[in-house]
């Protein structure tokens, strides 16, 4: 091995601008909230090369189901705002939802974190996030990348990705394809923006030139009607429906759900819908928030616009036969969640759209 030349000073990676000592401490601080999310399956986590997972037995004929997403620009809200604590909830949040539809239990999550210079602190809270987000979720966090790339980010920025593995029972897999006429499109509950439309967001932020500490019933003119900030509005992390639907699904017949993202209620619904179907969606069945109601006199965005971007209330949408409409919304209600009849599906006109709120 050659010495360095004396003549030259000699560099070091800490001097290109990663510090691996900084990684490691990272590491270390993780493993107690990953710890907590560990489940029966895992055989090596945290720390090692990979990480290893058996698929339980008491799945009969399990099919795997993947999924992988960020948060988008709503991580700027974040870095504005110097709140660090939820945003991996989100990011838990978008991946398991999207499983979920298909009737999938996520078993395990990995997350990608990258940035120009590591904050041990900041790195810490986001992942804190993540494992909180698994444990809702009722996956593990069997690992992940720290990645430190000087000159890749701005100072105090940083990336995430998460890919969640879940199964399902072959038998069992929700695709839509048993949808009918005369079905029941049930939605629950968003807890706001969750993590689509913040381009939009921020824009209108811009414009408006928005206080965000201020509250937002008085925003919009009505006290008493919402005491969070905007802020804490816009950073309210992601609903993870995960373990409600799982209950559900064990005891009522699921025909099709939906995860409203982007694309809002109108582009999400019909991926689950056979081609000679309609989603009919009423508008005044599910109460507009504050929030939104913020969001779409602020910007003055058209009420299309509006579902087109945003879940607009609806995180998600639960297709069942009428008969079990009642037992359905009993049961998700009992688990916690908000629940309203928001449409019916009907025959679609040759060329007609799939989805359309009224």
């Amino acid at each position: 091995m050659n010495h360095p030349n004396s003549s030259n000073p000699s560099l070091s990676y800490r001097e290109a601008g990663v510090d691996i000592d900084a990684g490691d401490r990272l590491v270390e601080n993780i493993k107690p909230f990953a710890k907590k999310t560990m489940r029966d399956g895992v055989l090596a986590g945290i720390g090692g090369f990979a990480a290893l997972f058996e698929v339980s037995k008491r799945f009969r004929n399990p099919v795997l189901v993947s999924g992988t997403d960020g948060v988008g620009t709503k991580l700027k809200l974040a870095f504005e705002l110097n709140r660090h604590d939820t945003i991996g909830i989100d990011l838990v949040a978008m991946s398991v939802n999207d499983i979920l539809v298909q009737g999938a239990e996520p078993l395990f999550f990995l997350d990608y974190f990258a940035c120009g210079k590591l904050d041990v602190n900041t790195a810490t809270q986001v992942i804190k996030g993540i494992a909180h987000g698994c444990e809702l979720a009722g996956c593990a966090l069997v690992g992940g990348e720290t990645a430190e790339m000087p000159g890749m980010y701005s100072d105090g920025e940083y990336d995430l990705a998460g890919f969640v593995v879940g199964a399902v029972e072959k038998d069992n897999i929700i695709n839509g394809s048993t949808i009918a006429e005369h079905d029941v499109v049930l939605g629950l509950a968003s807890s706001g923006a969750h993590s689509n439309g913040y381009s939009l967001i921020r824009k209108i932020l811009s414009v408006c030139k928005a206080d965000l500490g201020a509250t937002l019933g008085t925003l919009i003119g009505d006290p008493a009607l919402s005491t969070k900030t905007l802020g804490e509005a816009l950073l309210e992390p992601t609903r993870i429906y995960v373990k409600p639907m799982l209950a559900l699904m064990q005891k009522i017949t699921v025909k099709g759900i939906a995860h409203i993202t982007g694309g809002g209620l109108v582009e999400n619904i019909p991926r689950i819908l056979p081609e000679d179907l309609v989603a009919i969606l009423e508008r005044a069945s599910w109460p507009q928030t504050a929030l939104f109601s913020w969001l779409q006199r602020s910007g003055n965005v058209d009420t299309n616009e509006m579902e087109r971007v945003f879940n607009c209330g609806i995180g998600m949408t639960v297709v069942v036969a009428p008969q079990d409409v009642n037992s359905t919304v009993q049961l998700l209600t009992e688990a916690g969640e908000t629940v309203f009849k928001i449409g019916k599906i009907q025959k679609r006109e040759p060329g007609g759209v799939q989805a359309v709120v009224i």
